[in-house]
């Protein structure tokens, strides 16, 4: 199966995918979509909108994974992000696949198994379940590849394979 992770944002939005087969892992292709500061708001979400149709269209993944929104100290970055994750979204659905939201905190448990682990713990934890030997860069694109795992390891459990029996 091929998961496409993605870490939601308007100035970089990470992506990470992977091809999960029977509990083994293997890092196909990460990188970020970038956009630039000073350029108006709704052209950074034209631009995320149409290279995320474009990275739909090239990876093919079976299955898509993204961060859900966390709000934190700075509601006004957040507002922003939700607006990139919205045209994320919307670009998903109009491929015609399904898309799993995962909080932070339901990454980190599933790579770490601790809801509070650090960012190297799971920067570490991400280089060993995919034998890497160095952590791809920028620090989005990881956390979008952990976001894949993370989907990789809930869809194979036994819980979810019980609800697609019912």
């Amino acid at each position: 199966m091929r998961i496409l992770g993605i870490d939601p944002g308007y100035g970089i939005t990470g992506f990470g995918l992977i091809e999960s087969d029977r509990g083994q892992n293997r890092l196909l292709s990460c990188g970020a979509i970038t956009t630039p500061a000073g350029m108006d708001f709704s052209a950074r979400l034209e631009i995320i909108y149409e290279d995320m149709r474009k990275l739909l269209e090239t990876a093919k993944p079976d299955a898509v994974a993204i961060e859900e929104l966390f709000f934190g100290q700075n509601v006004t970055t957040g507002i922003g992000v939700a607006q990139s994750r919205g045209v994320i979204l919307l670009a998903i659905r109009q491929a015609g696949l399904e898309v799993t939201s995962y909080k932070p905190m339901q990454v980190k448990l599933s790579l770490v198994g601790y809801g509070n682990a650090t960012k190297h713990q799971m920067m570490d934890m991400t280089k060993r379940l995919l034998h890497l030997s160095a952590m791809p860069k920028p620090d989005d694109a990881a956390d979008a590849i952990a976001i894949a795992l993370c989907h990789a390891r809930s869809h194979t459990s036994l819980l979810a394979k019980a609800e697609q029996r019912k």
